[in-house]
């Protein structure tokens, strides 16, 4: 999307609040999103050059309005019934603050994005569905993004969300607030989605930069808003605690260049210490108080321990490693188990953690990082021309820049070719 980076990060904030207000006042989720996306696509073109809108919300949403209006009545079949609808709406509230600021202040304290947040984890969909359309509509994430993060082509990607867009109307969903046990049904959906947009702001997918703010701001902000709403599930509040702790490391992980710097190398003084004292408090407490301990939890309190010591050398790996068991037994995979292997290598050697990676060839054979973590443990055993090998592999996969530079640097140093 063109325009400058401050322009993005302000639309893809306010793309999932303006499909929620077009969602409440009119439903049909396909054709709110096309709206929404060509008021995006309209914003990004004409707000560099003629300057941001005194009020950028109401701008998209008068722009989403009149496009969601010329769809609706160019279908046939529809359009008596959507003239009527919209025939009966005033003008003032189609403009939604850019003609009346009354109207928009009304919508603007009126937050959507948690109610389509559910409506996308919608139990007619499968899990990967949920996930992938929730990411688009939701997270914002583009449809190449969502597909390299499933695996899979972008065009089969494509086709899986305009499917679940299907399937979300022909079960007559309405974009109302779930009630106890819809959203009870729905909740591990939702927590799912909202790691992965976390998790793709904290290391995108691909492209030039390390990290997208953005997504993990994003991901923090419905976070706490699903924890207001449920604050006494355990799991909300671990992945809360988990996205504070993990966020907290957010400025010591670059240079001022962009260059990747991974944990050993961290000025651990540049962590930022609230949200550390934030995310510890609410873990110890929340396994203080917990009946069903689940994975978020888990990992929040492996990413304590790590936010806690002063650095690698100090932290304690025992406890570690003691977590990362636990959370094999609670919710085994593969990405989990790279983390324990390299406990596993800290705590009794870099064979024995290479030995943990051996069954994790099939799954991440062609992951950067499971090639990563064993050309890291290579280097611990002092096998340099393992390490390069390994590394070099990593690189061939990595589809981030920073990644891939960072990895290619490991190689030019002098770990092997």
């Amino acid at each position: 999307m063109p325009g400058t980076t401050s322009t993005e990060d302000l639309l893809r904030e306010l793309a999932p609040q303006v499909l929620g207000v077009l969602m409440r006042r009119y439903g049909g989720l396909d054709t709110c999103e096309d709206a929404v996306q060509e008021a995006l696509l309209d914003a990004a073109t004409q707000w560099p050059a003629s300057g941001m809108p005194d009020n950028p919300r109401g701008w998209l949403l008068t722009v989403a309005t009149r496009r969601l209006t010329d769809m609706l009545r160019s279908e046939s079949a529809r359009r008596r019934r959507e003239d009527a609808v919209f025939a009966a709406t005033p003008p003032a509230e189609l403009a939604a603050g850019a003609a009346d600021a009354g109207s928009d202040m009304a919508d603007r304290d009126h937050d959507d994005t948690l109610t389509l947040l559910f409506l996308c984890c919608h139990p007619a969909l499968s899990p990967s569905s949920q996930v992938a359309l929730t990411l688009r509509a939701v997270g914002g994430l583009t449809t190449a993004e969502i597909a390299r993060a499933f695996g899979v082509p972008e065009a089969t990607m494509a086709q899986r969300i305009s499917r679940a867009k299907q399937q979300i109307r022909q079960a007559g969903a309405r974009f109302t607030p779930p009630g106890a046990a819809d959203r009870d049904q729905r909740l591990r959906a939702v927590q799912q989605v909202l790691y992965l947009v976390f998790n793709e702001g904290y290391t995108a997918s691909a492209g030039r930069d390390l990290q997208r703010t953005d997504l993990t701001r994003e991901g923090v902000r419905l976070t706490r808003l699903l924890r207001a709403l449920l604050p006494g599930d355990a799991e909300t509040a671990g992945l809360l605690a988990l996205m504070l702790l993990t966020d907290a490391r957010r400025a010591a992980r670059t240079t001022g260049g962009g260059a990747l710097v991974p944990l050993a190398e961290q000025d651990r003084g540049r962590w930022d210490k609230t949200l550390i004292a934030e995310g510890t408090a609410l873990i110890e407490e929340t396994l203080a108080t917990t009946k069903a301990l689940g994975p978020y939890q888990i990992q929040a309190a492996i990413a304590a321990v790590h936010d806690e010591a002063d650095s690698v050398e100090t932290t304690d790996w025992a406890e570690v490693l003691a977590l990362y068991l636990l959370l094999d037994q609670v919710s085994p995979g593969p990405m989990a188990g790279l983390g324990k292997a390299v406990a596993i290598a800290m705590v009794h050697g870099p064979a024995a953690g290479l030995a943990a990676t051996d069954e994790l060839a099939d799954t991440l054979g062609k992951h950067h990082r499971f090639h990563a973590v064993r050309g890291h443990l290579h280097e611990m055993a002092g096998d340099t021309a393992a390490a390069a090998g390994e590394y070099r592999a990593a690189a061939r996969y990595a589809t981030n820049i920073p990644e891939k530079r960072y990895l290619e640097r490991k190689l030019a140093r002098g770990t092997g070719g």
